[in-house]
């Protein structure tokens, strides 16, 4: 390690400085003590002597910090720039990676790094130096031109000479070159034994420790490409790729570790691996923890706060599904202030993104009144419903009709709204219904109650309560075809079964007698006290005279009292009537 010189060193590194060619000799040797400051101030005088290994060396410096304590990327390539003019290789070689890192010219200029974000990768500059090391034989060099010719822009794309220098590169045991070339081979791979070949090459860098080629390996055994599946394999590759660095990976690593895929499953290591690629900025990663925190599955209870936090970082990392859960969390107060406008900003998000329910939420949000316009701004949900309807989606076609039905932020167009609910009601249960309501109501097309009946009885097979309460009812009264009490009276029961008060209503109203099926009134009466006690007006009136005239029930003031106040205070005038004549004395009744 570098210590403060003693005095006799300090005489031989001044004597050293005397001589250019003595300084690089002894700048070298400190070097390798790590005396870095002391080589630093020598390779310095080498260097401005014009001597090409201190140049580099000077340039090396820069690059790392050390010696002189200065990080300086400009300066790096100022010293490393004389020595590739006087072809050093390694110098070279170094430009060229620096400048596919992202360094520009103009920055020598400048003489300071880019900090704030680059525009672009100096390509051409890259190359330059690139190809004169490659021509001087530098593998690394060679693959670096490989790479350039198959990743780098479309001007400078060249098959034919990415093969060549891959193959140069590989053939001198280049591992990044085997990764290169068996990338390439497997792009455009049309036999097996491309495959095949392909994978040796990948296989080849693998065993020259690389950890892109560990990525690769992994998901060659993953998916069985050109060998196998073998899920120990792809686990075993996994983590030496995750353990090298690589992001992916540790995503792929710690999502199989947590489900046991391919090994013994293990959450708490699967999560830690999830956790550092969500940090590292993989987004996906982070939506997985954040499940992990949303259901429990880490075998703690669930602690949404935790997911919240997991949720923002996937969704601000572009997950639409994350931005659409983070949206929910704020829309219930689970874990985060309960926050409309924080909900229809992370809605809006997934929206943009793709996600149509999303899309749908945020329009329910919107048009039930729900955020605030100071806060929230009206999203244009029509539109995007209307692109991704166009491009066949069924449940943006759906949207997009509710938006033209009920004129959400569009004048409203009830024949354009049944052209989409009818395109969306060949796949949609919610369509079917809507467009059944469209067609017997008239809404914007031609009133038919036999085809709304059809489409109404298609949404009720699929078990939609609504759609069973009012094929029910079309059953009932005989609209669009035959009246069928029976049929209907089924309808109903699963309607009320799935918590609709109407259907409880109506099943009172139906064994009340009057239609095709037996009257049963201690039925009727079940039914009406279903419906009152779940909070419809109608069943409470029925319920409360009932009570009051001994209807299947003995007679009770009391309580007929109770259901028919409960009515008329929900604005039933039947109910009040019945009540004033219910607390008037007899003889005044009578």
């Amino acid at each position: 390690m570098s210590t403060k010189p003693t005095l006799k060193a300090s005489i031989a590194d001044n004597l050293a400085a005397r001589s250019p060619k003595k300084a690089l000799t002894r700048a070298v040797a400190l070097k390798e003590e790590e005396a870095h400051p002391r080589a630093f101030k020598l390779f310095v005088v080498a260097a401005q002597a014009g001597l090409t290994e201190a140049e580099r060396e000077l340039g090396y410096y820069y690059l790392n910090g050390k010696g002189n304590g200065l990080f300086n990327p400009a300066e790096a390539v100022r010293w490393l720039t004389r020595a590739g003019e006087k072809d050093d290789v390694l110098a070279q070689t170094t430009l060229a990676g620096l400048y596919l890192g992202g360094f520009q010219k103009k920055q020598l200029e400048a003489g300071l790094f880019a900090e704030n974000g680059l525009t672009f990768i100096d390509f051409d500059t890259a190359l330059h130096w690139t190809m004169r090391a490659a021509a001087a034989g530098s593998s690394e060099a060679q693959a670096l031109a490989g790479f350039i010719y198959t990743s780098g822009p479309p001007q400078l794309r060249d098959e034919a000479k990415a093969m060549h220098w891959y193959k140069l590169a590989a053939d001198a045991g280049s591992p990044q070159a085997h990764l290169g070339l068996g990338i390439a081979i497997l792009k455009t791979a049309t036999t097996e034994e491309l495959t095949w070949a392909g994978v040796d090459h990948i296989r080849k860098a693998a065993e020259g420790e690389l950890p892109d080629a560990h990525y690769y390996m992994a998901s060659i055994y993953e998916l069985g490409i050109g060998t196998y599946q073998d899920l120990p394999k792809a686990v075993e590759f996994y983590g030496k790729s995750a353990q090298g660095g690589v992001n992916n990976a540790r995503a792929k690593y710690g999502f199989m570790l947590l489900h046991g895929i391919g090994t013994r499953q293990n959450k708490v290591e699967g999560e830690t691996w999830l956790r550092r690629a969500a940090l590292a900025g993989d987004g996906e990663a982070a939506a997985v923890v954040a499940d992990i925190y949303a259901t429990g599955e880490s075998e703690l209870p669930p602690n949404f706060s935790e997911a919240a936090q997991w949720y923002t970082l996937a969704a601000e990392a572009g997950n639409k599904a994350a931005a659409r859960a983070l949206a929910v969390l704020h829309l219930t107060g689970a874990g985060v202030p309960r926050d409309a406008d924080e909900a229809a900003k992370w809605f809006r998000k997934a929206a943009e993104a793709g996600d149509t329910q999303a899309a749908a939420d945020l329009a329910e949000l919107i048009r039930g009144g729900r955020t605030n316009p100071r806060f929230t701004e009206a999203a244009p949900v029509h539109d995007w419903f209307e692109k991704a309807a166009e491009a066949g989606d069924a449940l943006s076609a759906y949207n997009f009709a509710v938006c033209l039905a009920e004129g959400v932020n569009l004048e409203k167009d009830d024949a354009r709204a049944a052209i989409w609910f009818a395109k969306a009601a060949e796949t949609l249960v919610d369509a079917a219904y809507a467009y059944a309501l469209v067609l017997e109501q008239g809404r914007g097309v031609a009133r038919d109650e036999a085809a709304a009946r059809e489409w109404m009885a298609k949404a009720a097979g699929a078990k939609l309560p609504l759609a069973l309460l009012n094929y029910g009812r079309m059953l009932n009264h005989g609209v669009g075809g035959l009246r069928d009490d029976a049929q209907a009276r089924d309808c109903f029961e699963q309607a009320a079964n799935a918590g609709l008060t109407q259907a409880m209503f109506a099943l009172g109203a139906l064994y009340g007698g009057g239609h095709e099926i037996p009257t049963d009134r201690a039925a009727s009466l079940g039914w009406y006290r279903k419906a009152a006690e779940a909070g419809h007006a109608g069943g409470a009136l029925m319920l409360g005279k009932y009570l009051r005239h001994g209807i299947a029930t003995p007679v009770d003031s009391d309580e007929a009292r109770h259901w028919l106040g409960l009515a008329a205070k929900a604005g039933v005038q039947e109910a009040a009537d019945e009540l004033a004549s219910l607390q008037s004395p007899p003889e005044a009744a009578a």
